[in-house]
């Protein structure tokens, strides 16, 4: 344990907690121990706004996290003296800078929602449970299918109508069935990130759907197609409405999976490398009545593109949940832009809901305690990354 002063006790902020659920996982401490502030959210973290957050983080010690909701570059953390430990929710934690926190001895420790060692916690992160073939998986990839399934039956439209207005707020007296909803079964599903995310997303289109899949990765072969197969509880071969012989994950090139699927997911990691992964070039090569949903990270497409896309109507329609700045400004085109207009691609947004499930937060924030504890105490800590 390190504090700043002898005389008071370390001050923790809690950052980016939307729905205020972490502070009563701290309320058990007593004020005498520690100070508890929660923060709200700062603009994001560029160049101009580093000296605002230096202000404004710089009193703190500890710092809980929403994953990665307020980045930690060198910068910042260079400017914070104070901070010695972020009890970090989830387990990847790629804004953050893992090497300069161990320069400047701060402590990162993880979440990864299999509750309380102690065993005192009253939350279990569910939907992180188990494998996928067993019924197990992850909070996203519910919300992937929740998306496709969105667009494809026109909810949210036949939502509004229903309810006498437009989603862009407009009067639609009288409105009932406006359009046709596509059926799913035996399309094709694009998959790019074929990981345990994006398989758990695939074997849901293979048995609930019976959906061809073709996938890509920059890292992915056939051989290891094969394997997430097998790992979801699959044949290798003629999953789904597949044809005799053919593979139920069939690994393609990654254009070849913009052309030829009616339902592209993607499910990839941001990091450099990744950035923009989803451009111009892939958007144009699909199909003129193709989904395009990414419940991964917003920098992963490059935006323009896809908003061109879709206000000229060139793909049927797009889910997203995730954005390049969230939360989205008030005046962020994809807010203000009226999607009802003909000519348009569907648009549906979600605000990063992905991960935002009542049983996973809690036990992280449980778990962030729990640590927090063990650090108070100057016991070892759980889940240490750096």
């Amino acid at each position: 344990m390190s504090t700043t002063s002898s005389s008071s006790p370390p001050k923790m902020a809690i950052l980016d907690d939307y729905h205020s659920l972490a502070a009563p996982h701290f309320s058990h401490i007593p004020a005498s121990t520690l100070s508890v502030t929660r923060l709200d959210p700062l603009p994001p973290l560029t160049p101009s706004t580093l000296p605002q957050y230096t202000k404004a983080l710089h009193p703190y010690t500890i710092f809980s996290t929403m994953r990665e909701r307020t980045a930690l570059p060198r910068a910042l953390l260079a400017s914070l003296p104070n901070l010695r430990l972020v009890l970090g929710t989830g387990s990847q934690f790629e804004t953050f800078d893992r090497a300069a926190m161990a320069e400047l001895g701060i402590a990162l420790v993880a979440a990864p929602a299999q509750g309380r060692v102690d065993g005192t916690g009253k939350w279990r992160g569910r939907g992180l449970v188990g494998s996928a073939k067993n019924g197990g998986g992850h909070p996203t990839t519910q919300h992937a299918w929740a998306l496709i399934l969105a667009l494809a039956r026109n909810v949210a439209g036949d939502d509004a109508v229903v309810k006498g207005k437009t989603r862009a707020g407009g009067v639609a007296q009288g409105g009932w069935q406006t359009t046709l909803a596509t059926g799913l079964q035996g399309l094709t599903l694009g998959v790019v990130g074929l990981g345990r995310l994006g398989a758990a997303v695939a074997r849901v289109g293979v048995l609930a759907f019976g959906m061809r899949v073709v996938c890509w990765s920059e890292n992915l072969s056939q051989d290891k197609a094969d394997g997430m197969a097998v790992e979801m509880g699959l044949p290798v071969v003629g999953g789904g409405l597949a044809e005799e012989g053919e593979k139920t994950f069939r690994f393609v090139g990654k254009e070849e999976v913009f052309q030829r699927a009616d339902v592209v997911t993607l499910h990839y990691v941001l990091s450099e490398r990744s950035r923009g992964l989803v451009g111009e070039k892939e958007l144009a090569a699909m199909k003129p009545n193709a989904y395009f949903v990414n419940t991964s990270r917003g920098p992963l497409v490059e935006e323009k593109a896809l908003f061109e896309t879709l206000m000229e109507g060139r793909i049927k329609g797009a889910a997203l949940d995730v954005f390049d700045i969230e939360p989205l400004p008030v005046d962020s085109p994809w807010r203000t832009e009226d999607w009802d207009e003909p000519g348009k691609s569907r648009v549906l947004l979600t605000p990063h809901m992905g991960y935002v499930e009542e049983g996973t937060i809690n036990t992280w924030y449980e778990e962030s305690a729990e640590n927090l504890e063990r650090w108070l105490d100057g016991r070892e800590l759980l889940h240490r990354l750096v």
